[in-house]
């Protein structure tokens, strides 16, 4: 036994079901559009996403704060003696094990986040044991390379995407 099957020719009501249900996507769209769009971020969050520094004037063993994304940035010009510190650490030492040079494009600048990781508050800079970074809160003690060496916080200070436009220009974001 086969099935037989029968088509029908369209008719005018079928096309006026298809520009009626057209023309409702359509509306719908027209109307839902300037909600979705609303949740955009506005022009002055767009203007935060990005900053631009002069790190010409940072002396050497200096610390820069800088504030991007409503928060603080630590550009710090290293000495010779900080990079070595920071090089010559054993990451068995680290609680969050990272290499200084997984943490900077340029020996001689650290770039971090100066959030520190336990509760969010800001860190004190040439503090601590380690001559980096102390956050006075809780205690939590950070070498010259941003990375945790005591204290309860679990991670090191975060290192934001940054790039180098000249030798003395810096954008961070």
């Amino acid at each position: 036994m086969t099935a037989a099957t029968t088509t029908q020719a369209p008719n005018r009501r079928d096309f006026l079901y298809l520009a009626t249900g057209a023309v409702g996507a359509v509306g719908v769209a027209a109307v839902a559009w300037p909600f979705i769009d609303q949740m955009n971020p506005d022009a002055s969050t767009l203007a935060m996403a990005s900053t631009e520094v002069d790190i010409a004037a940072v002396p050497e063993g200096q610390i820069l704060t800088i504030k991007w994304r409503g928060g603080p940035v630590f550009v710090r010009h290293r000495t010779k003696k900080e990079i070595e510190d920071a090089q010559n650490v054993e990451l068995s030492e680290l609680r969050d094990p990272q290499t200084d040079a997984s943490r900077v494009q340029k020996p001689e600048w650290l770039i971090v986040v100066g959030i520190c990781t336990h509760l969010g508050c800001v860190p004190i800079g040439h503090e601590g044991k380690y001559e980096g970074w102390f956050c006075p809160c809780h205690g939590s003690v950070y070498d010259t390379s941003g990375r945790i060496r005591q204290g309860p916080a679990p991670l090191n200070l975060a290192v934001p995407e940054y790039k180098f436009l000249t030798d003395t220009r810096l954008k961070i974001g």
